[in-house]
């Protein structure tokens, strides 16, 4: 296992790294998958080109998750994160959001934010674990099959935390 300071141990053979530009394939590949309504390939592509935080789990050669998060302006905004369904609940969610969260914080964010549809009961029970409170909702975000879903808007002080996940 890498020890750059860029990797980080998930879970036995769990790797969080940099997304590079030949794991985009994986990734949408992976977001198709998950989400009825996905990022595109250009949305990854773009976000990579313009330099944020972009990262993938993986297991062996298998990539099993990612996740993005832009910085600016003294706030972390985590964009996406999704885990392979048949990596779910094991953990590996968690530590790629602590990971992102602490990226932000050693970047020197104050506040991180997040977009959850209220129907995504789990990943709104991971955020509340976190500390994560809920401070708005924005009407029509998501599009669904039966037209727009509202977005729970979830916000993190990110002050005093120490960066456990990064150097």
């Amino acid at each position: 296992m890498a020890t750059s300071p860029e990797l980080l141990q998930a879970a036995p053979d769990v790797v969080i790294r940099p997304m590079t530009e030949t794991d985009v394939g994986g990734v949408v590949a992976l977001e198709r998958g998950a989400y009825q309504f996905p990022w595109s390939e250009g949305i990854f592509r773009d976000c990579l080109r313009v330099g944020y935080t972009c990262r993938v789990a993986t297991s062996g050669n298998r990539l099993i998750g990612y996740g993005v998060m832009s910085v600016g302006a003294g706030e972390a905004h985590i964009l996406n994160l999704c885990i392979d369904e048949g990596f779910r609940c094991q953990g590996i969610g968690r530590r790629m959001l602590e990971y992102l969260l602490d990226k932000g914080a050693v970047a020197g964010m104050s506040e991180a934010f997040l977009e959850v549809r209220p129907s995504n009961t789990a990943a709104i029970r991971l955020y509340l674990s976190l500390g994560f409170d809920q401070v708005g909702m924005r009407r029509g975000y998501y599009q669904a099959a039966g037209g727009r879903e509202d977005a729970a808007v979830l916000k993190l002080a990110l002050r005093g935390r120490r960066g456990r996940s990064t150097p």
